[in-house]
């Protein structure tokens, strides 16, 4: 995709680094002091549920400024099925062109991706104030649970978009993150002393120590 000083393409090896250090500049003391998402797709790529197809970033003027990619997953049905299905992210956009609708646009163009690859579903871990303009909606509606949640909990943070209209009809189950998204938090430490050095702090709104 080409439009407007930007483009959408492929990730490469090449890309790395760079791709690794916006996410890590993005996410930095957001839902935590400090982050662990750029150790995250950088142990993903290695992962069998990875979808190198998938695995987009945006550029703008020359300069990456966004990224998104999609990772293999289950939902396990009531009946003891595994309904394949996407779930989605690191998501995100250089913090100084947040809000300026990059975001969007990188999410629209993979998610139509996703569906001209076949795809059923995607499942999320996301804002729905931002991600319902692009379709989704909460799971709940569509009977799917998240896994190792209480049943009274709030799962206002987990969100479903059907890229196959009637994809989920009938399916009700628990979605199952894959393990890679799973990571220690001194493997993280170790990873990002290779990066220039960050304060970490303890902010209002964080949802993690």
């Amino acid at each position: 995709m080409e439009t407007d000083n930007i483009i959408i393409r492929r990730e490469t090896p090449e890309d790395y680094k760079t791709v690794e250090n916006l996410i890590r500049e993005s996410f930095w003391n957001i839902y935590k002091p400090g982050c662990s998402e750029h150790y995250v797709i950088h142990v993903l790529r290695d992962d069998p549920a990875f979808i190198p197809e998938l695995d987009f970033v945006m550029e703008y003027e020359g300069r990456i400024i966004g990224q998104n990619m999609f990772m293999k997953t289950v939902i396990i049905s009531d009946d003891g099925k595994e309904i394949p299905v996407l779930t989605m992210g690191p998501i995100c956009i250089t913090p100084e062109l947040k809000r300026k609708g990059y975001g969007k646009k990188i999410l629209d163009y993979s998610l139509e991706r996703a569906k001209e690859m076949g795809f059923g579903a995607v499942l999320f871990e996301g804002n729905i104030d931002f991600y319902g303009k692009s379709g989704f909606d909460y799971a709940s509606v569509f009977g799917i649970r998240y896994h190792d949640l209480p049943e009274d909990a709030d799962s206002s943070f987990f969100l479903c978009k059907e890229l196959i209209d009637g994809y989920l009809d009938s399916v009700t189950g628990v979605y199952q993150t894959p393990k890679g998204y799973y990571v220690d938090d001194a493997d993280v430490e170790e990873f990002d002393r290779a990066f220039p050095p960050k304060v970490k702090l303890k902010l209002p709104g964080q949802i993690f120590d």
